[in-house]
């Protein structure tokens, strides 16, 4: 499970990115590189990283599910994921 504060961190983050896309997607077409450098940092989708919906963890992230592999595990066992089954042979 990750920290609190590193779920925070991640929020904030979301929301100066939604925030800043419209400006910075018309400074990045006009060309204006110089304006693009007086935005906040954590403005640019780049700082944002893939985090688990549910812990927070960052690592094991499965993109289709937006869970990480224990928490896909865990529910894909219970059946609370439509379509996904337990692979046997």
């Amino acid at each position: 499970m990750a920290k609190e504060s590193m779920k925070a961190r991640q929020r904030k983050r979301e929301k100066l990115v939604a925030r800043y896309a419209e400006k910075r997607a018309k400074l990045k077409a006009e060309g204006n590189f110089d304006a693009l450098q007086l935005l906040p940092r954590n403005s640019s989708p780049v700082r944002l990283r893939n985090r688990c919906s549910i812990t927070g963890k960052p690592r094991g992230y499965i993109r289709i599910f937006g869970l990480c592999r224990n928490q896909f595990r865990e529910m894909a066992s219970n059946g609370k994921i439509p379509g996904v089954t337990k692979a046997s042979w």
